[in-house]
């Protein structure tokens, strides 16, 4: 192409196609750079890129490495902590993991840990992630199942298992000792029980943010309901309550030491059973038509729960005192679902004590 010669020539003109060529080049370099920077990192000598995730939230890839090279382990160390029997036990980043009870194999998923095998009530009763074994019922897990999963923790409740209060897990621990397994019990019933064992697990798994996240979080939401409560609870007297668990066989009574007790006499009830402890014995209308309770509370149980209430509903409307009582006439009878208030809430407990203090004050 011919270049047309500028009307005043200046004095650079010789070098200016130079300047021009060089910086058209740096400008071509520049984005060239970038996408060379942006592009695909190679990954043939990082272990993240082929090991997959390791149990309890870890992984090969996510260790930090020094200078020479060398991975730091993130592998949690040996937690040695005293259980509910009172047993001084020792856990070590244990990989194979059974748990004898809906409930603790839900906390210990909390915890950031997986489960090889469970009790058939975590299968039908908690949302697991674990793709774990049915190991039998929680009133008599098989000892056999847990020895041929080959675990190295097995977790047990301490509380009695029985229908009828009888059976308790405990049996199982000579076995399992034998076996060289290692075992460790606990009972959890109220709050600051789930808070213990959550604290114990996360250390076991090294994930203490889970701790904050599920334990932490909910004693501040549950302190201030409390404190809600405090004042609503003394400006009158206590509100009274009947507690009251029902199932296709019959009603009990509940009292404060139950999960459910505990958490109304925090919030400020009355519990009638706990002045009037007859009523733990023997379920008797006459006795509560005679107390007249403020507000009833009724936690159905077992695989039939409209069975269980229906059953409740034909003994109560067979005496018509029962229209008359306070909590029925203004609408207090309320039926309480046993996700948050049977079974163990866990991550959700603070939400049951708000729908108490709703209940109860709103």
């Amino acid at each position: 192409m011919n270049q047309k010669t500028p009307v005043r020539p200046h004095p650079s003109r010789h070098i200016l196609p130079h300047v021009l060529a060089t910086a058209l080049a740096l400008a071509l370099a520049l984005p060239l750079a970038a996408c060379t920077t942006a592009g695909p990192t190679d990954t043939s000598g990082d272990s993240s890129a082929s090991n997959p995730a390791q149990p309890n939230g870890g992984s090969e890839g996510s260790e930090d490495e020094n200078s020479q090279g060398t991975p730091s382990s993130s592998t949690p160390a040996p937690v040695t902590f005293t259980d509910a029997l009172g047993t001084q036990v020792t856990v070590d980043n244990p990989q194979r993991v059974v748990a004898c009870m809906g409930s603790l194999a839900a906390i210990w998923e909390l915890s950031g840990g997986q489960l090889v095998g469970v009790t058939n009530d975590a299968l039908l009763d908690y949302s697991l992630n674990s793709p774990a074994i049915d190991i039998g019922d929680f009133s008599s897990p098989n000892l056999e199942s847990i020895i041929a999963l080959e675990p190295d923790f097995v977790i047990l409740t301490a509380a009695s298992t029985g229908r009828a209060g009888t059976a308790s897990q405990t049996e199982l621990k000579e076995g399992l000792e034998a076996s060289g397994i290692t075992a460790a019990y606990f009972e959890v019933t109220v709050f600051e029980d789930y808070l213990a064992m959550l604290d114990i697990c996360t250390q076991i798994t090294g994930l203490r943010e889970r701790y904050d996240a599920y334990g932490t979080n909910q004693q501040i939401v549950i302190d201030r309901i409390i404190e809600k409560a405090a004042p609503a609870a003394a400006a009158a007297p206590a509100p009274t309550v009947l507690l009251m668990a029902t199932y296709s066989g019959g009603t009990r009574v509940q009292d404060s030491s139950t999960m459910t007790g505990a958490m109304l006499a925090e919030l400020g009830a009355d519990n009638l059973a706990s002045s009037n402890p007859s009523l733990l014995k023997d379920f008797s209308l006459e006795a509560i038509i005679e107390r007249d309770p403020q507000y009833i509370f009724v936690i159905p149980m077992g695989n039939d729960e409209q069975a269980a209430l229906e059953n409740l509903n034909a003994a109560t409307e067979a005496n018509p005192a029962w229209a008359g009582l306070d909590a029925v006439k203004n609408n207090r009878y309320l039926t309480l679902d046993p996700s948050l208030f049977l079974y163990k809430p866990n991550d959700r407990w603070s939400e049951a004590y708000q729908v108490l203090y709703d209940a109860l004050y709103s």
